[in-house]
């Protein structure tokens, strides 16, 4: 009896203590989670674009509190009198698959919902796995728009250029190519300088935490062209480089979805890099076509010892 007593009392310790822990620190009242066939930097960016489209579709006004890595974010949500928070957590399986936990907490009806949720359909745990669901779907669709093929270690080819500096949020990288394309062709054209290969995108300098990027938009020439003095437009040669190679194939506003492919491979190979990817497009996007057809080459240089 004694032995049965201690075991009786020692399961309900620790029960309490789980007890306690779910009700009390337990961070999320519920979680969801999924796997995606992409990067995890991929569905980081995902988050963010889905949380503005929130905004605008569903009045839901997304604050991110945390991110770190490309893979955590933490954001909290307000609509109306509704107040959530939502961390996502995204965790490389292997090159190509992602597992992704959403941890979600109702802050004005916390406990009610921990007590309930296992147990029952309530309306939150029924409208969260919608939301949830309906983020998926959308990553889903978008992921179909571009391929990513992880070429291994590779080397890149020296290449003389006339560049312009740029600097933007990593996501309107192309659009601020587009903006500024004229001014380096316009100039290459008055000044007769030919261009000889397809242009060239150089990170000089990433921000992961702000998500910025300073970068060079070249143009390969004759490394024998006259050095003309400009106030924008610059020369220089392209070393080359040793890294992790991939071909990217899509939109080149969304180029940056390789980046993220070759950060996880990195990781999951034990390879060290520079952020400092160089992207060389190999496709016009001003003649158009099916996207899925435009071909980037991307390396990420291997850090330095």
């Amino acid at each position: 009896m004694i032995v049965r007593k201690k075991i009786i009392l020692g399961f309900s310790a620790i029960f309490l203590v789980f007890l306690i822990w779910y009700l009390f620190i337990k961070k999320s009242d519920y979680s969801i989670s999924f796997k995606v066939n992409t990067a995890t930097g991929t569905i980081f960016q995902g988050i963010q674009e889905w949380s503005e489209i929130q905004l605008v579709n569903q009045k839901e006004n997304y604050t991110t509190l945390e991110k770190k890595n490309f893979d955590f974010i933490k954001q909290e949500m307000e609509k109306g009198n509704v107040h959530m928070e939502y961390t996502w957590e995204m965790s490389s399986i292997d090159d190509s698959i992602t597992a992704v936990t959403v941890g979600i907490k109702d802050l004005n009806n916390s406990l009610f919902n921990r007590l309930t949720a296992p147990f029952y359909s309530t309306s939150f745990k029924v409208e969260q796995i919608k939301k949830v669901t309906d983020f998926k779907n959308g990553l889903n669709n978008h992921i179909k728009n571009f391929r990513v093929k992880i070429d291994g270690e590779g080397t890149s080819e020296e290449t003389f250029v006339a560049y312009l500096n740029l600097t933007s949020v990593l996501q309107e990288k192309a659009q601020s190519m587009i903006a500024n394309d004229g001014i380096i062709t316009g100039f290459l054209q008055q000044n007769n300088i030919k261009i000889i290969g397809r242009p060239y995108l150089e990170i000089e300098s990433w921000d992961l935490d702000k998500e910025t990027i300073n970068f060079n938009y070249c143009f390969p020439i004759d490394k024998k062209t006259k050095i003309i003095e400009n106030e924008l437009v610059k020369f220089k040669k392209l070393p080359a480089i040793r890294g992790l190679k991939a071909t990217y194939y899509g939109s080149f506003r969304t180029s940056d979805r390789a980046w993220f492919a070759l950060l996880d491979y990195a990781k999951n190979h034990n390879y060290k890099l520079e952020n400092k990817p160089l992207e060389n497009f190999l496709a016009n996007p001003f003649n158009g076509g099916d996207e899925l057809e435009w071909e980037a080459k991307i390396i990420i240089p291997f850090a330095k010892k």
